[in-house]
């Protein structure tokens, strides 16, 4: 059940973040699946502790949600960089 939890909030995460990005153009559904998910790791990595905030695998609430988004569409960002 979590699994099928996480790839919804990650296409939810994931197709925001690549709005504010202006990636949704470039990029599928599934790669905004991989971005969400890949977004939450990095911010309960980063993010979470220096924020205090929980993390997506303690509850789904506005605020780990929105530091998932921040994880993500800094992820993008660091993608956006790597590709010039």
């Amino acid at each position: 059940m979590n699994l099928l939890v996480y790839l919804i909030a990650g296409a939810v995460v994931g197709y925001i973040a690549s709005r504010i990005m202006k990636t949704s153009g470039q990029q599928g559904l599934l790669l905004d699946i991989v971005i969400g998910v890949v977004g939450a790791f990095l911010a309960g990595y980063f993010i979470s502790p220096l924020l205090g905030i929980g993390t997506i695998n303690d509850s789904i609430s506005l605020p780990t949600m929105l530091v998932t988004l921040l994880g993500s569409v800094i992820l993008i960002w660091i993608i956006k960089l790597v590709r010039k």
